[in-house]
């Protein structure tokens, strides 16, 4: 059996509770049965990109201000604390000066009450991570609070990146804590006394206590979690997976029935990480993205996404006595601009936390506790630039024209309230582009035009995923399809002065509730095999309960002199006077490690594999 639930921001177990116990009750399964919940998130990512999260200290030991620059370190830290401690290592693993902890203590003292969470970062800690170690127990012990170790995240060197993975991972402790920890009270409240699993970025299956000591790791976790999905549904082994959600279409590449992983580390909004995680194209384009129109030039267009809204289709049925009442009234005045089909709601998330201006104080009392127009409620761009404010804080959220509304008009989805979506595109259609012509006709003619343009986009979107993959330059960047000439000639087949031909050489999994509405026209106009498999719409869960346990588990041997063979990556450094021996004890100790890793996260059967890089 299968469920889907609304998300509850303001408090996640409902919406949670809701799909499980539908479950439980259409598979007339007693809770007893089930052995297993295993969960995939996209809250880390989410945050991530939003810029979301909680406050952190950072201790940097043995570096400059001017090294940790060279990951863009700032954006990540934003207004949070560094503290510069002497300390760090060689390359070797020598001691390159003493710890200094005895100044750390006066910081902390400083600002410790404004902080959720501590990173730590050593220079070489990958070598030796003794300095790290102790300042995780000392700030542990001075604190009480979470302390994330950055060559706990990786084993590869590069301090810059492995602080600012280690930040990443403070700021998501608290959010992925607060998510597992209302899984597991709902699970126990309906008698499930399961294990809880967590989809990893690679698509592996974690166990919920090291998802909240590691929450980095579950960065493109609901995305990897699609992917498995997609496999196990289709057994497709050399595949483009495109799932399209509410907010972003990701796109990743199945190869030899796994996804690809990205070499460089998982890159989440403008951050680059040190998490092995899918190698995954993500755009703003979904069934919930804002529909808006590009004035610029004569003809004007449509332009879908960055940010999602609520759908009028949806926002109707929650306040039946505003959103068409509303509509209805504009309609007949004949206003057609850029405000008229636009609404915002609170979204009722805790606000104690965040500070606000007199403005936001301003909007948000205009605002009320309800929906609310834009049309007659904001006067001026300044009260529109607080309420983008307003929104990106998490505490509004916009109500506009979606393609949901454009599938509710062509009757491709019955779900919510379609009169609703039709006045509102009545309302759209009468917008005039730079020559002065009107969108289109009617609700009907919008309606399709909207739905083209995401038919189109999606193309976009998979033709730059293949784009990227084939090409020697993996940081291609998004040409939209119209200014690549040749390219959206060959879609065309054009046969006249030359002749062209342009598709896809491989299959494409389409996923998501709305894969079935957009996705069997773009099959066609790529000129490839469009696969939808039945449960498409909830892939994401099947990948979750599909994937497998896997515990990676790293060390490094170097010779800092003749005769000398020196283990880095465990508790502490070890000396051999042969290389055989060395290899044998790393190999002996790693796999101890991993097994038992792979027994704490509930796994039998286990499975050993080692890889040895010698250079």
């Amino acid at each position: 059996a299968s469920s889907k639930s609304l998300t509850t921001k303001s408090d996640l177990s409902i919406g949670i509770g809701k799909a499980i116990q539908d479950v439980l009750e259409k598979s007339a399964s007693n809770p007893s049965e089930i052995v297993l919940a295993s969960l995939s998130t996209t809250l880390a990512t989410n945050a991530l990109v939003e810029g979301h999260g909680e406050n952190v200290g950072l201790v940097a030991i043995g570096f400059t201000k001017q090294d940790l620059e060279r990951q863009g370190l700032s954006k990540a830290i934003k207004n949070d604390p560094v503290f510069f401690l002497t300390g760090g290592h060689t390359h070797s693993g020598e001691e390159k000066y003493p710890l200094d902890l005895k100044k750390l203590k006066g910081l902390i003292k400083e600002f410790d009450q404004s902080l959720s969470a501590y990173a730590v970062v050593s220079s070489f800690a990958t070598r030796n991570p003794s300095h790290e170690f102790s300042t995780r127990d000392f700030i542990r012990e001075v604190t009480g609070k979470p302390v994330t170790c950055s060559s706990d995240l990786s084993a590869k060197l590069n301090g810059p990146k492995r602080a600012l993975t280690s930040v990443l991972n403070a700021r998501l402790i608290g959010l992925i804590d607060r998510l597992i920890s209302a899984c597991k009270s709902k699970l126990k409240t309906l008698n499930l006394d399961v294990p809880l699993m967590v989809v990893r970025g690679d698509g592996a299956l974690i166990s919920a206590e090291v998802a909240q000591s590691k929450p980095i790791e579950t960065i493109l976790s609901g995305p990897a979690a699609s992917i498995v999905g997609a496999q196990w549904l289709t057994n497709e082994s050399e595949a483009l997976v495109s799932d399209i959600g509410g907010t972003t279409t990701d796109v990743a590449i199945l190869h030899n029935g796994r996804p690809k992983i990205d070499p460089l580390g998982a890159k989440v909004g403008e951050f680059r990480t040190m998490v092995e995680a899918v190698d995954m194209q993500t755009t703003g384009l979904g069934g919930d993205s804002e529909v808006h129109m590009n004035s610029n030039g004569l003809q004007g267009d449509l332009v879908l996404g960055p940010n999602r809204v609520m759908p009028i289709a949806l926002a109707a049925t929650i306040w039946p006595d505003i959103i068409v009442p509303k509509l209805e009234t504009i309609l007949s005045t004949e206003k057609c601009g850029e405000l008229e089909t636009k609404f915002v709601y609170p979204t009722m998330i805790d606000t104690k936390n965040l500070k606000f201006n007199t403005r936001e104080m301003l909007v948000l009392e205009k605002i009320g506790l309800s929906a609310k127009a834009l049309e007659g409620l904001i006067s001026s761009r300044i009260e529109l630039a607080t309420l983008d404010g307003l929104i990106s804080k998490g505490v509004l959220m916009m109500v506009g024209v979606t393609p949901t509304d454009a599938s509710h008009v062509l009757g491709m989805s019955k779900k919510w309230d379609a009169v609703a979506s039709r006045i509102a595109l009545e309302l759209f259609s009468k917008r005039r582009n730079g020559g002065g012509e009107m969108l289109a006709s009617n609700a009907e003619d919008m309606a399709r035009l909207i739905i083209e343009s995401i038919r189109t986009q999606t193309a976009n979107v998979l033709i730059n995923a293949a784009l990227i993959e084939d090409s020697e330059e993996k940081d291609l960047k998004y040409e939209p399809l119209n200014d690549q000439w040749l390219i959206s000639k060959g879609l065309e087949n054009h046969k006249k002065t030359f002749f062209i031909n342009f598709g896809l050489n491989l299959p494409v999994v389409g996923l998501g509730a709305s894969a079935k509405s957009y996705y069997p026209q773009v099959g066609k106009l790529l000129s490839t095999k469009m696969v939808i498999p039945k449960y498409s719409e909830v892939a994401n869960a099947i990948g979750a309960v599909a994937g497998r346990v896997s515990v990676k588990c790293v060390g490094t041997i170097t010779s800092p002199s003749e005769g000398c063979y020196r283990l880095h990556g465990l508790e502490r450094q070890l000396d051999f006077t042969s290389e055989e021996k060395a290899l044998k004890e790393l190999e002996k100790i790693l796999s101890e490690l991993a097994v038992n890793k792979a027994k704490l996260s509930g796994a039998d059967n286990i499975e050993l594999q080692v890889d040895c890089d010698i250079r």
